[in-house]
């Protein structure tokens, strides 16, 4: 017996030191070889390699501040645990990340409290107001503030919302968009505010494009993270390229873009063969392009004095350069049942005008039409007297993938076109708005050919300055049907540009904004970046009205179960040591 108790001590000696050694043995490899283990099946704490290489890539602390702090609903309160999980994930790829979660409200204060509100707003943030049912019933109206401040090297500071607002969504359904785009968000602003040195994007002019003042909004948005500007081609060859500089004429003269893209938006006179051929060979040196043109030429300002008008076809002499790229812009108009309203003023009462809103089918509300992380999750998009776009066939090796398009209720209708706004006081019948959706966007990208080749003089093709290109470097461009989705509107009282996406008639707000500039950065930065979008995360909800239905059953389970398990096991245990001191 005394043998046998000294082998089992050695044997757990031996055990206890086998265990130590194993453990000091994984904790030096762990200093040396750095790896992690993801065991949720979607796989979601492993970042994208895109993400793991900004990480890696940043010389300086980031500091997040995170206004998620508080006594929130539970949807909120996964959301801050979602969010402090993935800051958590990028500090084990890079030790330049810090944070903190601040409660705006957590001063008793109110002077104090909406001082705080204020210089969030100032910053770029936007509140979200919730009524809250207490457990006893009454309900409490919540200020949150679903958003962070990131800033780098104290000196650039940007605001990022956290939380995905789609029309038409449940809370659940939108805070379960906002933890799937949690990593796009947060390496994102991760991104912007440690770039160094801002990429440059110009908006063409000279052709009739939209003025200043009615892009101000999205030019305003786009130069906190870009160099902005505003450049007439008017045919100088570098106006949106510049070459290398050498007298020796046996060194190769090199050309290179000036812009890393340019938008083109709503053109109303012709472009000329000059300005034509420039953009052509800055897309050929693998210059990005937005455009945003109309094949129709229809507008709300022939409405106001009169209760008709017609669209008729515009010609921009832009046809044969985008079929040579991908696409074809038909002639014309589409009118959708799903579209905004329209405020007509019907009388007036103690000298105040009346209006009534009424559906304008010119002004459809535009969809997703693929999955592509440029548009999933994205609210309605408001569009203005749009035109549909097809792929055409002649485009070899270019990927042609929509973005954009009408629903189910769309009618087509060709040019010209007569529009009346006695349409808004005409019942609208289902029977004439038979076309499937139409698309009316379209991302392009590849190798694009040349819409000059073959067509320009020898001269021009040999000329040392020129250096002109058949076919592109790998390059992307995007296609849409309708200028207006990037023009904001003009406050009526204070002539000042507004917000773009918002409807001073309605009061609502589109996803204009987020498109363009989801447009712009899948242009400039490519894909690595906005494909993070693309992640699918399950999140596992509960049934709120079996909650409902069966919540006094399993709060009493939870409270007498394990009361009953505890009184079991004392019995058990007393019986087991009664048998065995009796039998002794």
């Amino acid at each position: 017996m005394e043998n046998q108790r000294k082998n089992n001590k050695k044997s757990q000696i031996i055990s206890f030191l086998i265990t130590v050694v194993i453990v000091v043995v994984l904790n030096v490899i762990g200093r040396f070889v750095f790896t992690r283990f993801d065991l949720t099946s979607e796989k979601r704490y492993t970042l994208s390699s895109t993400t793991k290489d900004i990480l890696k890539g940043i010389d300086d602390y980031v500091y997040f501040k995170v206004y998620l702090e508080g006594d929130f609903p539970a949807g909120f309160k996964k959301l801050r645990r979602e969010t402090k999980e993935m800051l958590d994930e990028f500090r084990a790829y890079t030790k330049y990340i810090d944070y903190e979660f601040i409660n705006p409200s957590e001063s008793n204060d109110p002077n104090e409290r909406n001082e705080t509100y204020k210089q969030l707003y100032q910053s770029g943030l936007n509140p979200t107001d919730m009524v809250v049912r207490n457990a006893d019933g009454s309900t409490k109206q919540m200020i949150i503030w679903p958003g962070a401040l990131v800033s780098y090297r104290n000196d650039t500071e940007i605001a990022i919302d956290l939380l995905e607002n789609v029309n038409g969504q449940s809370s659940e359904d939108a805070l379960n968009a906002s933890m799937q785009n949690l990593e796009f968000r947060l390496i994102d602003a991760v991104k912007k505010v440690t770039r160094l040195k801002k990429p440059s994007i110009a908006f063409i002019e000279g052709h009739g494009e939209l003025g200043e003042q009615e892009v101000f909004d999205i030019m305003q948005s786009l130069s906190q993270h870009y160099n902005v500007n505003r450049v007439n081609i008017d045919g100088r060859i570098d106006a949106l390229m510049h070459r290398t500089q050498n007298e020796d004429e046996n060194v190769e003269v090199k050309a290179f873009i000036s812009y890393d893209a340019i938008v083109i938006a709503k053109p109303t006179q012709p472009f000329d063969e000059k300005d034509k051929f420039l953009i052509d060979q800055y897309i050929m040196h693998g210059g990005k392009v937005l455009w945003l043109v109309e094949p129709v030429y229809a507008t709300m300002d022939s409405l106001q004095s009169q209760e008709s008008t017609i669209g008729i076809e515009q010609d921009l002499n832009l046809d044969d350069m985008l079929f040579k790229y991908g696409v074809r812009l038909n002639r014309n108009l589409l009118l959708d049942m799903t579209c905004a309203a329209l405020p007509i003023r019907t009388g007036q009462v103690a000298g105040q005008p009346q209006l009534e809103y009424y559906r304008w089918f010119y002004f459809p509300l535009l969809q997703a039409a693929s999955n592509h992380p440029m548009v999933r999750n994205m609210n309605a998009i408001k569009a203005d007297f749009v035109s549909s776009i097809e792929p055409t066939t002649s485009a070899n090796g270019i990927s042609q993938i929509p973005l954009l398009k009408t629903s189910d209720y769309t009618k087509v209708s060709g040019t010209p076109v007569f529009i009346s706004l006695a349409m808004l006081r005409q019942t609208p019948d289902k029977r004439f708005f038979t076309s499937k959706g139409q698309n009316v966007a379209y991302l392009l990208k590849g190798s694009f050919p040349s819409l000059y080749t073959n067509r320009i003089p020898q001269e021009i093709i040999d000329s040392r300055e020129m250096k002109f290109k058949e076919e592109s470097s790998p390059t992307a461009m995007i296609v849409v049907a309708d200028g207006d989705l990037i023009r904001n509107q003009i406050d009526i009282k204070r002539k000042m540009p507004l917000a773009l996406g918002y409807d001073q008639f309605t009061g609502n707000t589109y996803a204009n904004k987020e498109f363009i500039e989801n447009c712009i950065s899948y242009l400039v930065d490519g894909e690595g970046l906005i494909d993070i979008r693309s992640r699918e995360l399950k999140i596992r909800l509960l049934d709120t009205a079996k909650i409902n239905q069966e919540r006094s059953k399993w709060q009493l389970l939870n409270t007498l179960l394990p009361i009953a398990l505890i009184i079991a096991l004392g019995f058990v245990l007393a019986f087991i040591r009664k048998r065995k001191y009796s039998k002794k």
